[in-house]
């Protein structure tokens, strides 16, 4: 059942996907086009965006949260963005709806990168380094800091303090505050979850 829904997400999705003129917002998205495809790349892997499909490098059908995820972005597209660096925490953006659940990002995104990273803090830097993690040039008070290209336009900051004797690991991700004009609140989520997964399985 749930299969079958995904499906029906998906083709709705690629139906708007359809009636979109990539080369009005490619300069916006700071997308490529080859032909008639958008070309998008999502952690450093390219996606192809067709009329008829998403697709990855090898002509593979992503998971359902990286075809929502792209699917938002280009449909999403902002008419008129100012590129907003200041980085702020998901709870503290302005663009939410009656479906934002943030419990879900502490639970399915940081929470899941302190239990996989707590003591391991040089296995965290390996798996960044991996994921094409670059150093932060924020001055901040954390064990570890790194700033990583999600999407073209949204970039994300990974803070990671490690534990000690006295107070456990914390960790919090954050995003720039122009991230809610090219994504809403859910697909933000969506991202972070897709980050804290590909970083477990690199770490692996």
């Amino acid at each position: 059942m749930e299969a079958a829904i995904f499906d029906t997400h998906y083709e709705n999705y690629c139906r708007q996907i359809a009636e979109l003129d990539f080369p009005s917002i490619k300069d916006t998205l700071d997308i490529e086009l080859s032909g008639n495809d958008a070309i998008i790349p999502f952690f450093g892997e390219k996606y192809i965006v067709s009329k008829t499909g998403i697709t990855d490098e090898f002509g593979n059908r992503p998971d359902y949260g990286v075809c929502v995820i792209l699917s938002k972005y280009l449909l999403l597209c902002p008419d008129d963005p100012v590129l907003k660096k200041e980085w702020s925490a998901l709870k503290d953006f302005h663009k939410r709806s009656q479906l934002t659940n943030l419990n879900v990002f502490t639970s399915d995104v940081e929470r899941p990168i302190i239990e996989n990273f707590s003591g391991r803090i040089s296995a965290l830097s390996d798996a960044s380094q991996k994921l094409g993690g670059k150093s932060s040039e924020l001055s901040v008070s954390y064990d570890f800091s790194m700033e990583f290209v999600a999407l073209p336009r949204i970039k994300i900051l990974l803070l990671f303090n490690d534990s000690d004797c006295d107070f456990p690991a914390s960790c919090s991700l954050l995003f720039q505050m122009h991230a809610e004009d090219y994504l809403d609140p859910e697909s933000l989520i969506m991202v972070g979850i897709a980050f804290a997964r590909r970083l477990k399985r690199l770490s692996i």
